[in-house]
């Protein structure tokens, strides 16, 4: 079985003080919902757990009547941070789900064939993410606004969502983050504690996060496509 925990617990202060970002309209409803949809109409993900922040289940209940989302869903609290959520998103797993895809809630872009094909590569070695190969030239700064030094950028590669993985292994690897009291924004950071080998699947189409004020035209042009 196969699930998929959507994070959407975050506040998103960088988008500014105007309300929620996962709320905001983007190409006819909220972003998040354009998330949500992609995960309810993949063929390859059973059942879905969103992790929210406290008192939003009520929104996240109606965006499920209002856009007829048929797929089972479960709604659970999340934490302090980021790798709180997810964990209380894999407590709430199924008992039989064996892998689970974890997506940022703010990346509305993820096309159904990413998320496959990080399943198919998940089953290869046990975990698998998103990413896409640096093109930028990368420098590294000294801390006071100079360049300190260049970076080879050819083995260099941005990961994104999801990042899919055997459901055990997952687990392990963020009990482990939990024993060390470490604080991690990347669920296959978490991998390398325990040793977990993660293949990469590059994304061959665009598929940003909802970061800041200016993300969201690039979005809404993005979003527009692919609806038309």
């Amino acid at each position: 079985m196969n699930s998929a925990i959507i994070v959407a617990a975050g506040r998103g202060t960088r988008m500014g003080p105007n309300g929620d970002k996962l709320f905001l309209e983007v190409s006819g409803r909220p972003l998040v919902a354009h998330t949500w949809q992609r995960f309810n109409e993949a063929d390859s993900i059973h059942d879905l757990v969103l992790v929210v922040r406290e008192g939003m289940q009520p929104a996240f209940e109606e965006l499920a009547r209002r856009f007829h989302f048929k797929k089972p869903f479960r709604l659970v609290n999340g934490g302090a941070e980021r790798q709180d959520s997810v964990w209380q998103g894999l407590l709430a797993l199924s008992p039989g789900c064996e892998w689970v895809a974890i997506q940022d809630a703010a990346r509305p872009c993820t096309p159904e064939a990413l998320i496959e094909a990080t399943l198919q590569a998940a089953r290869e070695v046990g975990a698998a993410v998103a990413a896409q190969p640096v093109t930028d030239t990368i420098k590294e700064s000294d801390g006071a606004g100079l360049i300190a030094r260049n970076i080879e950028r050819s083995r260099l590669w941005a990961v994104q969502t999801p990042q899919t993985f055997r459901v055990e292994v997952i687990r392990r690897a963020l009990s482990r983050v939990r024993e060390l009291g470490l604080r991690l924004t990347d669920d296959t950071a978490a991998c390398e504690l325990i040793g977990q080998p993660v293949k990469l699947v590059e994304s061959r189409t665009p598929n940003p996060k909802a970061t800041a004020p200016g993300d969201i035209p690039y979005l809404e042009l993005l979003l527009s496509g692919a609806s038309g």
